[in-house]
């Protein structure tokens, strides 16, 4: 059994920050790949950063600049530092790891909310 435990969503105004952390525990094998999605109200699930476990990182074009995604391998933990947020970074974020065998593990998500 594997869980994710995600924090730090809530409501900011537009320019503020706001930093999310996920910490994975349980019976999971080696964790490669950690990333961050996001849910906008009424769109899919999109991808918003990804991290290997070298450190290399990516970026959705809309969040590069502002966010900052990073990890602690013996803690098996991923943040996404958000910065310069705006109204359209509002929605229910999701951390995603994925073990070297391939396995996939969701955390339930957080709310975030940025206000005009």
């Amino acid at each position: 059994q594997v869980q994710l435990v995600e924090s730090g969503g809530g409501l900011v105004q537009a320019g503020g920050s706001l930093r999310l952390s996920c910490a994975a525990s349980g019976s999971i094998f080696s964790i490669n790949t950690m990333a961050w999605y996001r849910r906008a109200p009424g769109k899919q699930r999109e991808l918003v950063a990804t991290i290997t476990r070298g450190g290399s990182t990516n970026y959705a074009d809309s969040v590069k600049g502002r966010f900052t995604i990073s990890r602690d391998n013996a803690k098996n933990t991923v943040w996404l530092q958000m910065n310069s947020l705006k109204p359209e970074d509002t929605g229910v974020y999701y951390c995603k790891v994925r073990d070297a065998v391939g396995g996939d593990y969701w955390g339930q998500g957080t709310q975030v909310t940025v206000s005009s």
